[in-house]
């Protein structure tokens, strides 16, 4: 939404695709801006080539690429070593790590004609901090592949950034501090306290702050940001 209401038509892909459809819609109507929706799945290489060729088409060109598909951490306490399995491994990490290489993979050449472009990655602070083994891990790959895309492709134009949001409100956000409230038996307010409390600002990020630094980083401005 941040990015339309900044002059970009938009390409939302996601699994879900009733749902997409439903943003691109929301947005298109608010901002006047193209937005249309894609079924894909990041996990797949065939999915994303497919999805990908079909947007440069749609669209003439690919400038902005947010990877932000992942299965969402901090909903559930995350599996101790002896819980660890192959299967839960590298499925996360083939969607985060992998699915964000695909993407870029896939788009890049786009880029690399127009000579310009931007890759923004979401990772996390797992990437810095300890608690889920697999978090931390996929948040240091996507980290590590942002370092070496951003040293390959600077040359040609295209910067390429990582975030690392800390807890950010979400539409999922709700949910979770009802849980969390019912299950220590606490007031839902004590709970947004002690996660906000986490934050250096001490406060919860909202999406809507996570997407003007997003929207930063895909400007023509931030170019002096890379890797």
């Amino acid at each position: 939404r941040t990015l339309a209401r900044e002059g970009c038509d938009i390409a939302i892909i996601g699994r879900d695709e009733a749902a997409a459809r439903v943003s691109a819609a929301d947005i298109a109507a608010e901002t006047g801006r193209l937005a249309q929706a894609w079924s894909v799945d990041t996990g797949d290489d065939q999915s994303v080539q497919t999805a990908v060729a079909q947007i440069a088409v749609q669209f003439d060109r690919i400038d902005i690429l947010v990877n932000a598909a992942a299965k969402p951490g901090g909903q559930t306490p995350p599996p101790k070593l002896s819980e660890i399995t192959t299967d839960l491994f590298w499925s996360d990490v083939n969607v985060k790590v992998m699915g964000y290489l695909r993407m870029a993979r896939e788009c890049a050449p786009h880029m690399i004609r127009n000579g310009w472009g931007r890759i923004i990655n979401i990772s996390g602070l797992a990437a810095r901090q300890t608690g889920s083994t697999i978090g931390s891990i996929r948040n240091v790959g996507v980290a590590a592949l942002t370092k070496n895309l951003a040293d390959e492709l600077g040359p040609q134009g295209i910067n390429v950034v990582c975030v690392h949001p800390g807890l950010t409100r979400t539409e999922k956000t709700p949910d979770v501090i009802a849980r969390q409230a019912h299950s220590k038996g606490v007031p839902t307010d004590e709970i947004e306290q002690r996660m906000a409390s986490m934050n250096a600002v001490r406060r919860l990020i909202g999406a809507d702050d996570i997407a003007e630094i997003v929207a930063f980083l895909a400007s023509p401005k931030s170019i002096a940001i890379n890797g």
